[in-house]
């Protein structure tokens, strides 16, 4: 697990498939502002992790295990997972 120290509010990051490969590692505790978003915790995650290429408004991603909105408010031990899209059909 990978531990980014900072203020506020802690929240576990789990990353899957080419965001895992590309990150190093499943398992990240972030620690973002007080008042932080799921927008606040994509941006974070990409400048942590360049090679997580793109636009972190595109990020699908759940907290506490259900899909959220990027305006949606995050709390202290909240878990946020990051999906790589999908494709295929």
């Amino acid at each position: 697990m990978v531990i980014v120290e900072g203020c506020g509010l802690k929240v576990k990051v789990k990353l899957f498939a080419s965001y895992k490969e590309k990150a190093g590692t499943s398992d990240i505790e972030m620690s973002l502002s007080d008042g932080a978003t799921v927008s606040d915790a994509a941006s974070e995650l990409l400048r942590l992790y360049p090679a997580i290429s793109g636009d972190s408004s595109r990020l699908m991603i759940a907290v506490n295990e259900e899909y959220q909105e990027h305006d949606h408010p995050l709390a202290d031990n909240d878990e946020v997972a990051f999906i790589p899209p999908v494709s295929g059909g």
